[in-house]
Protein backbone atom coordinates (compact mmCIF):
# COMPACT_ATOMS: atom_id res chain seq x y z
CA UNK A 1 0.00 0.00 0.00
CA UNK A 2 1.32 3.06 -1.07
CA UNK A 3 0.54 6.34 0.74
CA UNK A 4 0.25 10.11 -1.05
CA UNK A 5 0.85 12.99 1.32
CA UNK A 6 -1.84 14.84 -0.90
CA UNK A 7 -5.73 14.69 -0.57
CA UNK A 8 -8.36 15.65 -2.75
CA UNK A 9 -9.42 19.19 -2.38
CA UNK A 10 -6.34 20.10 -1.24
CA UNK A 11 -4.58 23.40 -3.01
CA UNK A 12 -0.76 22.68 -4.54
CA UNK A 13 1.62 24.16 -6.08
CA UNK A 14 3.51 22.48 -8.60
CA UNK A 15 7.06 22.23 -7.79
CA UNK A 16 8.72 21.20 -11.32
CA UNK A 17 8.52 20.47 -14.98
CA UNK A 18 6.52 22.93 -17.71
CA UNK A 19 3.93 23.87 -15.52
CA UNK A 20 6.76 25.01 -12.14
CA UNK A 21 5.13 27.36 -9.80
CA UNK A 22 0.83 27.01 -10.51
CA UNK A 23 -0.76 26.43 -8.14
CA UNK A 24 -4.07 24.31 -8.52
CA UNK A 25 -6.68 21.72 -6.60
CA UNK A 26 -6.42 18.44 -6.54
CA UNK A 27 -8.97 17.00 -8.11
CA UNK A 28 -7.96 12.77 -8.05
CA UNK A 29 -5.52 10.72 -6.00
CA UNK A 30 -3.92 7.67 -7.04
CA UNK A 31 -1.83 6.13 -4.43
CA UNK A 32 -1.23 2.85 -6.28
CA UNK A 33 0.68 4.99 -9.18
CA UNK A 34 1.63 7.98 -6.70
CA UNK A 35 0.13 10.60 -8.71
CA UNK A 36 -2.04 13.34 -8.67
CA UNK A 37 -4.41 15.49 -11.16
CA UNK A 38 -4.71 19.08 -10.43
CA UNK A 39 -7.23 21.29 -12.05
CA UNK A 40 -5.91 23.42 -14.54
CA UNK A 41 -2.29 22.08 -14.68
CA UNK A 42 -0.37 19.62 -16.69
CA UNK A 43 -2.81 20.29 -19.44
CA UNK A 44 -2.57 17.94 -22.37
CA UNK A 45 -4.13 17.80 -26.28
CA UNK A 46 -6.61 14.28 -26.83
CA UNK A 47 -7.51 13.67 -29.72
CA UNK A 48 -11.35 12.33 -29.78
CA UNK A 49 -12.95 10.04 -32.26
CA UNK A 50 -16.52 10.74 -33.14
CA UNK A 51 -18.71 7.20 -31.58
CA UNK A 52 -21.81 8.07 -31.88
CA UNK A 53 -23.89 9.57 -34.55
CA UNK A 54 -24.27 13.40 -33.34
CA UNK A 55 -21.57 13.09 -31.05
CA UNK A 56 -18.73 15.64 -32.46
CA UNK A 57 -14.77 14.23 -32.30
CA UNK A 58 -11.80 16.91 -32.26
CA UNK A 59 -9.19 17.69 -30.14
CA UNK A 60 -10.23 18.43 -25.98
CA UNK A 61 -8.39 19.65 -23.51
CA UNK A 62 -7.67 17.56 -20.35
CA UNK A 63 -5.34 17.26 -17.20
CA UNK A 64 -2.76 14.59 -16.91
CA UNK A 65 -1.60 12.86 -13.95
CA UNK A 66 1.65 14.03 -12.33
CA UNK A 67 3.71 12.65 -9.78
CA UNK A 68 2.72 13.40 -6.22
CA UNK A 69 6.61 13.94 -5.48
CA UNK A 70 6.84 16.64 -7.67
CA UNK A 71 3.87 19.06 -5.72
CA UNK A 72 4.02 20.43 -2.27
CA UNK A 73 0.87 21.28 -0.34
CA UNK A 74 0.02 24.79 0.20
CA UNK A 75 -0.57 25.49 4.08
CA UNK A 76 -4.26 27.07 4.24
CA UNK A 77 -3.91 28.93 7.03
CA UNK A 78 -0.58 31.10 5.76
CA UNK A 79 -0.59 30.57 2.52
CA UNK A 80 2.79 29.26 1.58
CA UNK A 81 4.13 25.64 0.16
CA UNK A 82 5.17 23.85 3.33
CA UNK A 83 6.00 20.52 4.28
CA UNK A 84 3.73 18.01 6.33
CA UNK A 85 3.67 17.28 10.21
CA UNK A 86 1.22 15.19 12.17
CA UNK A 87 0.29 16.03 15.29
CA UNK A 88 -1.80 13.24 17.40
CA UNK A 89 -4.09 15.02 20.02
CA UNK A 90 -5.05 13.15 23.57
CA UNK A 91 -8.46 10.95 22.11
CA UNK A 92 -5.94 9.61 19.36
CA UNK A 93 -7.34 11.62 16.36
CA UNK A 94 -4.45 12.48 13.94
CA UNK A 95 -3.87 16.18 12.43
CA UNK A 96 -1.78 17.69 9.85
CA UNK A 97 -0.63 21.00 10.63
CA UNK A 98 2.40 23.54 9.13
CA UNK A 99 5.96 23.01 9.24
CA UNK A 100 6.91 26.75 8.74
CA UNK A 101 8.40 28.37 11.65
CA UNK A 102 6.06 31.22 11.39
CA UNK A 103 2.79 29.64 11.09
CA UNK A 104 2.49 25.95 12.99
CA UNK A 105 -0.68 25.82 12.81
CA UNK A 106 -2.93 22.64 12.52
CA UNK A 107 -5.72 22.26 9.79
Amino acid sequence: MNKVHVKSGDTVVILSGRDKGKKGKVMEVSPKEGKVIIDGCNIASKHVKPRKKGKPGGILKVETAIYSSKVMLVCPKCGKPTRIGHKILTDGTKLRMCKKQSCGEAF
